[in-house]
């Protein structure tokens, strides 16, 4: 399937998911390796989920593993890149084997230029920022307009949850990076329910 944009999918902790997101076209597959989170999956875990599918980057979730940690697990697991919940030092992120994400949070009523601040001194070490958790209540369309902005100079990507009614036409006026999916658990191995993800799916294909 082909999409408008780069759909990026979290948390990835079963088969299930990993080959249905593959498979309508999900352009990166997240894997939460930390061993700091409650839901860490082994290394043995990701290696078996990623040789059933292609074609996809494999991504590590990591939060407070020092960096020659992070490279071990890059190596073992075949990463492609990691997604990185909290702010490092350059010389840090300079010693990473692969690109690096950033993942954000949105701080509602925070001033444009420190947003823009925030944006700029980091984006020469990462390779995008993903604001995967919308707010709640959404974006003003001032913030929203301020967002597209930001989304022409940054790489920006999106949790599906900001678009405020057709994801479609969210897509196409702000034009993010890639649009952020959430996994799920599977009801009993082999079984899961993608009705929503599939919505998601379908709104994002090329017609």
């Amino acid at each position: 399937m082909s999409l408008l944009v780069p759909v990026l999918v979290r948390g990835i902790n079963n088969l299930s998911d990993a080959r249905y997101c593959a498979g309508m076209g999900a352009d990166s597959l997240t894997f939460r390796l930390d061993p700091t989170f409650a839901d860490a999956l082994t290394p043995e875990t990701v290696q078996e989920l990623s040789g059933w599918v292609a074609g996809v980057q494999l991504i590590g979730e990591f939060d407070t593993l020092p960096v020659p940690d992070i490279n071990a697990l890059v190596q073992q697991c075949g990463l492609h890149a990691v997604l990185l919940h909290r702010r490092r030092p350059a010389d840090e992120l300079a010693d990473l084997m692969v690109p690096a994400l950033r993942l954000m949070r949105w701080v509602p009523d925070m001033l444009p230029e420190d947003v823009e601040l925030r944006f700029r001194e980091q984006a020469p070490h990462f390779q995008g920022f993903v604001l995967a958790t919308p707010p709640s209540p959404l974006p003003s369309s001032t913030e929203l307009l301020r967002l597209t902005e930001q989304a022409r100079t940054y790489a920006i990507w999106l949790g599906a949850g900001f678009a405020p009614t057709g994801l479609r036409q969210f897509v196409q006026t702000v034009r993010p990076a890639g649009i952020v999916l959430q996994g799920g658990d599977e009801i009993k191995p082999g079984l899961r329910d993608f009705d929503e993800m599939e919505a998601v799916f379908e709104q994002l294909e090329e017609e």
